[in-house]
């Protein structure tokens, strides 16, 4: 509690020195991102915020907190749901303790590209997974892209599951990315996006895992100098709204968050693509190895135990069958 209260007063004293840029709005609601200014899902954000403001005369406004300026996801998490945050992107890993249904389409190479992602998110399994949401304090609004995760190191080019062996990877703070290493004989070290680059330089960890904007947005490429395209994930990033927030709003303007976060879907897509070029481009420039030939089979056939022992209820398994149907 302590903790949460710290982040409270530090989001009400950050929020003193930028409400003057908002001061024409009734309502001014808080989104908060870990990402950088300029990354696709917090420019996807922003085009929210300008549509609602636009939708509503003026009256409501999104103000981004990008960088990780309100604390590292976990934390957000906490202060979402009791609406001291009012918007938060988040990776959906962090959710997977909290939502099971999360856990799914958290599972290594659960979709086959990122079209099919898209197909499925798009469609009744998405709409499903974004409902889940409530119960839990939250409402789920829109899926954002968050490209493919492969892992990266500093020590050693990963061509084979037994490269990995031994080897310290960061991952998200989720059960199912910790068993996903230890099924491929990694030792998972769970730790906040933040300490990445300095665990990686103090050889803490080995390395980590993540996609190609995330990679150079961060500056981990410039510790870590291998990168493999083994694309173990394809994991959509989530736009959630605190149920606190959200019910105090009318059901006019409930109407009209809804589709403004629905809208900036196509937005956010259009900037990852580009994003991903770009920052893979600069990547390679930086003399960064990249792996691109590697057999994806043992890696896959390596994951059979996980997703027994995450997809392990008829719900769950009802949700694996349907995504992995899905043309």
């Amino acid at each position: 509690m302590k903790k949460f209260n710290t982040l409270a007063a530090a989001l009400l004293a950050t929020t003193a020195f930028a409400g003057a840029a908002f001061a024409d709005c009734e309502v001014t609601l808080k989104s908060s991102d870990t990402h950088p200014d300029g990354y696709p899902t917090v420019d996807a954000v922003k085009h929210m915020g300008e549509l609602l403001k636009e939708r509503s005369a003026g009256r409501i406004c999104i103000e981004v907190f990008h960088s990780a300026q309100l604390g590292e996801e976990k934390d957000t998490i906490e202060q979402t749901k009791f609406g001291v945050i009012d918007f938060n992107r988040v990776s959906m890993g962090p959710f997977n303790n909290i939502i099971e249904e999360t856990k799914v389409v958290s599972l290594p190479f659960i979709f086959r590209s990122t079209d099919h992602m898209h197909r499925v998110m798009d469609g009744p399994v998405g709409e499903e997974i974004l409902a889940a949401f409530e119960p839990h304090g939250f409402v789920g609004l829109a899926y954002f892209d968050g490209g493919s995760r492969s892992f990266y190191n500093k020590q050693k080019p990963i061509t084979s599951v037994d490269d990995l062996k031994g080897m310290k990877i960061r991952v998200m703070q989720s059960d199912v990315f910790v068993d996903m290493m230890s099924a491929l004989g990694a030792n998972a070290t769970p730790m906040p996006y933040g300490e990445v680059y300095s665990g990686i330089q103090t050889g803490v960890i080995d390395g980590a895992e993540n996609n190609w904007p995330s990679f150079e947005s961060s500056g981990h490429y410039e510790v870590a100098g291998y990168y493999t395209l083994n694309q173990h994930l394809i994991v959509p990033e989530v736009l959630v709204m605190s149920k606190a927030s959200y019910d105090k709003l009318s059901a006019e303007d409930q109407a009209l968050v809804v589709q403004a976060a629905k809208d900036s879907i196509p937005v956010n897509r259009e900037l990852w693509a580009a994003r991903e070029k770009e920052s893979e481009a600069k990547v390679r420039a930086a003399g960064v190895e990249v792996i691109s030939e590697i057999d994806k089979t043992p890696f896959i056939e390596a994951m059979v135990p996980v997703y027994e022992k995450h997809a392990n209820t008829p719900k769950l398994q009802d949700l694996v069958t349907r995504i992995q149907a899905t043309e």
